[in-house]
């Protein structure tokens, strides 16, 4: 695959896509140990080139179906910090006005239809997304992330199928971090790439990419999408990549082989892009203004919505359903 031919444009919008998620998601790590991020919440540091390669090539119409591990993908798609970390806190001024929390990150408004935190969930919905774009004409994609650990759900198996036989305009992304919570997937997989090598079942090529090189994934949503609204089909793509940290705030992560997290380091996506970028001739202090950037931007938001109110307590019931009697069914 050729990447030669992505504008500097383009490369510098990934590197700033990359750049603010990482220092956002650091922030909420920071935050969490201050006791501000109530509940759990799942990072995707080390994760960020998938989101930035996808959210870049997407159309602002497009639809993103996350899981639970979301911040980035909502993030890519244009959501801006304060209204992500204060959600994370609670907030009023976050996605939800404080009530969906980390795992339940949406935003309609920037294509993002909900984050899902039962895995696998998400991928039939994805695909429903899907057919109603397909059905009205308008040339929108969904695109499904997943991880590794939801190509052993029955939903992955039912919504490729459904996609494929009906040639949705949709896009599955396995993010193939290595890990189903606390259990290497290889243990429990029949085979080595669990996206990739079951693609050929439903009649799909296997598509297996570097998910920490952010020119590639880019490369690969632009094929994929530019399929897609061609009327071809879906596409089921693996990346791999990997967590830096543990399945969730709560976990440590020892249960990883010594060695292992030091050698996913030297293959930092962040830190990788930026080698590259500079190599290509991209001047140091561009680089380094986009960063300063994102840190100025990261800094106001985390003030902002410290000091933004909790949730009103009447809010709790609002946009729930009122009726939980037999007479909705009727």
């Amino acid at each position: 695959m050729s990447t030669t031919r992505i504008p500097e444009a383009t490369r510098l919008a990934l590197y700033r896509q990359m750049m603010e998620i990482r220092y956002c998601e650091k922030r909420a790590y920071d935050l969490f140990l201050q006791n501000l991020v109530k509940g759990t919440s799942h990072l995707a540091l080390g994760q960020e080139a998938v989101a930035a390669g996808f959210g870049v090539a997407m159309n602002k119409d497009d639809y993103t179906f996350c899981t639970y591990r979301g911040h980035h993908h909502t993030l890519a798609r244009g959501a801006s910090m304060l209204s992500v970390l204060g959600e994370l806190m609670g907030r009023q001024c976050g996605l939800m006005k404080g009530k969906g929390g980390s795992m339940h990150l949406t935003s309609v408004e920037h294509g993002v239809m909900g984050s899902y935190a039962i895995v696998g969930a998400h991928l039939p919905v994805a695909a429903g997304a899907a057919w109603s774009a397909q059905y009205r004409g308008t040339k929108q994609v969904a695109t499904a992330f997943f991880g590794d650990g939801a190509t052993n759900i029955g939903a992955f198996h039912e919504a490729l199928n459904l996609a494929c036989v009906w040639k949705l305009p949709v896009v599955f992304v396995c993010e193939n971090n290595g890990y189903m919570e606390y259990t290497p997937i290889g243990s429990v997989t029949a085979v080595e790439h669990p996206a990739a090598d079951r693609a050929a079942s439903y009649g799909l090529p296997r598509i297996l990419i570097d998910g920490n090189d952010a020119d590639v994934v880019y490369q690969t949503a632009c094929d994929a999408f530019d399929k897609a609204r061609a009327g071809g089909g879906p596409s089921l793509i693996e990346c791999l990549t990997y967590r830096h940290s543990g399945h969730s705030r709560a976990d440590p992560g020892k249960y990883r082989p010594k060695g292992e997290v030091e050698e996913w380091m030297k293959k930092d996506p962040v830190v990788s892009y930026r080698v590259r970028l500079l190599e290509a001739g991209v001047a140091e202090v561009t680089l380094d203004e986009i960063d300063a950037a994102a840190m100025a931007t990261l800094d106001e938001a985390t003030e902002q919505a410290k000091a933004s109110p909790l949730p009103e307590i009447a809010s709790a019931y609002t946009d729930v359903f009122a009726d939980g009697g037999a007479a909705w069914r009727n």
